[in-house]
């Protein structure tokens, strides 16, 4: 199998191919998200419509999806209400996470906080998060509403983790992998865990599948923390560098720390403390010269590793498998 670090020539098929086969489910994901927006008042409504737009990934809600997957031409209601819902939970961690990072650029356009004000996408991302778990307790039990308001907590609690840790040096490989389970990984598990609950899977396909999601959760912020510095802006679709700017020690830095002499690791850090000016030009060379692209995918590469032990055995574990394929070939595409 090819590694995370290398590109695969068949990777964009994988990609379009796994999601052509949600291209239903996905529709009725748009449409249940639109409807939504009668529920909120009229002075906020367009400001919703905003960040309700549907030129997003849908990772989280395919999750959803895949996990319960009956056929391309069964599409449950359950199963498109659940995941309106994280993709609603999802949408405000995003308007919230581009106010803390000072971010201009989401999806290829202006975050939320670049359009309204900073102030006003607070509590626009307030209201998205009310409204989700507002819908989630429209099931017939609390079931769903408990573990999305739960997973919800953790990963705000992921986020306030994060932000207080913005600026220090003093912060584990530990502690940063608690953050990204948290604020990344828990939304993922959660995802996939509603999806095979609801369409009635085994507990124990219940259970695999959402290790599936925490750890595929995990080599996504891995990715993700990797694009920051070796991604390009446009083809992400978002600012970039920003963990950088703002004191952020994530993976990529934690492994160029590792490489560096203790006295241009000093430096670097006197950079993430705000002691001196970061230099991402220099950082992002040592970075290529140090081998610490490979070190990251490397790590991307181990957690899809237990991703897929998870579900090899499980009914719609062959289909979820195509969703490593496509974070592989997403990793492979950042090597130049």
């Amino acid at each position: 199998m090819t590694t995370a670090a290398t590109p695969q020539k068949t990777a964009p098929h994988a990609y379009s191919g796994v999601f052509s086969l949600l291209s239903g489910h996905l529709a009725a994901l748009d449409r249940c998200l639109h409807d939504q927006l009668s529920a909120f008042e009229p002075e906020i409504r367009a400001m919703a419509d905003y960040c309700i737009d549907t030129s997003g990934k849908r990772i989280r809600p395919s999750l959803v999806f895949l996990s319960g997957w009956r056929g391309a031409d069964v599409i449950q209601p359950e199963l498109v209400k659940a995941a309106t819902v994280v993709e609603l939970v999802h949408l405000a961690t995003l308007v919230h996470d581009d106010i803390m990072d000072e971010a201009d650029v989401r999806r290829n356009r202006g975050t939320a906080a670049r359009e309204y004000g900073p102030t006003a996408a607070v509590l626009l991302g307030d209201a998205l998060f009310a409204h989700a778990l507002n819908l989630a307790t429209q099931f017939p039990t609390t079931e769903v509403c408990a573990a999305v308001s739960e997973s919800t907590r953790r990963v705000c609690a992921g986020e306030i983790v994060q932000t207080l840790r913005r600026g220090s040096t003093n912060v584990s490989r530990a502690d940063y992998q608690r953050i990204i389970d948290l604020k990344t990984a828990e939304l993922f598990r959660v995802s996939c865990h509603l999806g095979a609950r609801l369409a009635g899977f085994s507990p124990a396909c219940v259970e695999a599948v959402g290790v599936f999601g925490r750890h595929l959760g995990i080599a996504y912020q891995m990715y993700d923390d990797l694009a920051d510095f070796f991604g390009e802006e446009k083809r992400i679709g978002k600012t970039l560098g920003t963990d950088f700017a703002s004191g952020k020690l994530t993976l990529p830095l934690f492994a160029l720390m590792d490489r560096l002499s203790p006295a241009d690791g000093a430096v670097l850090a006197e950079e993430l403390t705000g002691r001196r000016p970061p230099q991402p030009a220099l950082r992002l060379a040592q970075m290529h010269e140090l081998g610490v692209f490979a070190a990251v995918a490397g790590a991307i590469d181990e957690e899809m590793a237990v991703a897929g032990a998870a579900i090899r055995e499980q009914e719609p574990g062959p289909l979820l498998m195509n969703l490593l394929e496509v974070l592989r070939s997403q990793v492979g595409s950042l090597r130049r």
